[in-house]
Formats: structure tokens, sequence, C-alpha cells
């Protein structure tokens, strides 16, 4: 049976909204976003090795400083870091600054590969962002509901209407929440920066009762663009 959906949202929104206040914190009055992962209690279900998820927000921090010393405020764009591979998202004025932050990223220290999808555009406006954050919580309300999926182990980034999932995930679970994330009110396009992983190794990622998760060995990342969702109903 079908959990409800609004304790799942409201699970969502408690976190996103903990995750707002801390971004704000960091980033002042920068237009710099940086993704961070979230610690405590999600440590133990994300995928990654406790010491690559420290290692990923070292580099949005990292990024994130780099990228004001050198573009200043002059863009907006969000650094997220998910295994070591960077997403880039936002906008900026002009190709020479898209090439310039991708370079500078590129720099950081354990960075090991970068999906550039800055737009060469304005900024959005407060009611873009605003409808962002809104499918953003849709779709892990979605995927919290779903009985054939694991929510947890996806990071969703929406961007004008453009879904990013990120995550070490199996072919069958990136195919399930592409499928989940298409059809989510306001989705536009559905982009995976996924990581695919074997059946047999998401069995040695899961933990034991009274053990610890095994080490995960990286996996080859898979940069898969979608076609435009379909028109929700």
């Amino acid at each position: 049976m079908t959990k409800p959906f609004a304790p799942a949202w409201s699970r969502w929104a408690a976190l996103s909204l903990g995750a707002a206040v801390l971004g704000g914190a960091l980033t002042a009055c920068a237009p710099l976003v940086i993704g961070g992962a979230l610690t405590g209690a999600m440590v133990a279900v994300d995928r990654r090795t406790s010491g690559i998820q420290l290692e990923d927000q070292g580099i949005e921090l990292r990024a994130a400083n780099r990228l004001r010393d050198t573009v200043g405020d002059r863009v907006n764009v969000s650094v997220t870091s998910y295994n070591r591979q960077v997403l880039l998202t936002g906008e900026v004025g002009n190709e020479r600054d898209k090439a310039l932050v991708e370079q500078t990223v590129a720099g950081v220290e354990n960075v090991r590969s970068i999906v550039n999808e800055l737009a060469v555009l304005g900024s959005p406006s407060l009611t873009q962002r605003s409808a962002d954050t809104i499918i953003t919580g849709r779709v892990k309300a979605s995927m919290l509901d779903a009985n054939d999926v694991t929510g947890t182990a996806f990071k969703v980034i929406t961007n004008r209407g453009t879904v990013y999932l990120m995550g070490r995930v199996t072919q069958r679970e990136a195919d399930r929440a592409t499928e989940i994330s298409r059809n989510t009110s306001g989705v536009q396009r559905v982009v995976r920066v996924l990581e695919i992983i074997s059946e047999e190794e998401l069995a040695r990622l899961q933990p034991q009762p009274g053990t610890a998760a095994p080490a995960a060995a990286p996996a080859a990342p898979v940069t898969s663009p979608q076609a435009p969702a379909a028109p929700t109903q």
C-alpha cells in the first residue's frame, strides 16, 4: 500500500527548511550556492562512505570560495558534489564566464569530474526559484512514497524546471527515479548525473544489522540528459 503523501512531504519540508537556513548562513549575500550533504541520520543511509561525504562537502566549500575570488557576484552558480563528481547549475552572463567557472572548479582538490549545466542568460526570478524549490520537494516526496525505489539514494537539484538526479544507484533505480521525476508536475526535463552500480554491488553496500557499511569503490559516472518530460495530466 502506498504511504500517505503528506507525511513524506512534511519530512522533506523540515529538512529543506533546515538546509535553506544553513545555506543562507554560509553564502551571506553572495549568489553562490553549495549543495552540502545532510549529516546525522542521513549519513547512515548514504551510499557514499562517511569520508567521501565529508570530502564532497569540502569540495563544495572550496569551490564556492574560489568562485567568489574569481568571478565575484556576477554569476549565479550552484556547486553540488556527489562522490567527487561536481554538477554546476545556475546562470552566467557569457560563455567566457561559463568556461572560467568550470576551469576554477576543476582546479579544486579531489574533484574527479565536472558536469557543466550552466546557462548563459539572466538570473531567474524569485518566482522561478520558488517554483524550483517546490518541484524538488515534489520529486523527493514522490520518491519517499514509492515502494520500489530508495529515495534517499538520490540527490535532487532543480534549476529552471530541469531536475538533476545524482547518486550511486542501479540501472533499475535510475530508470524508476527518472520516471517519477518526469511525471512530477512542473518538471520540464530530467538530467541524470548518476553512477550506475550493479545489483550485486548494491547488496554489498547494504549494511547488515550491527555492522558498518563497507567502503564503496568508485563506479563509472553516467551523465544521461533526458528528453523533455511529457505534460503532466
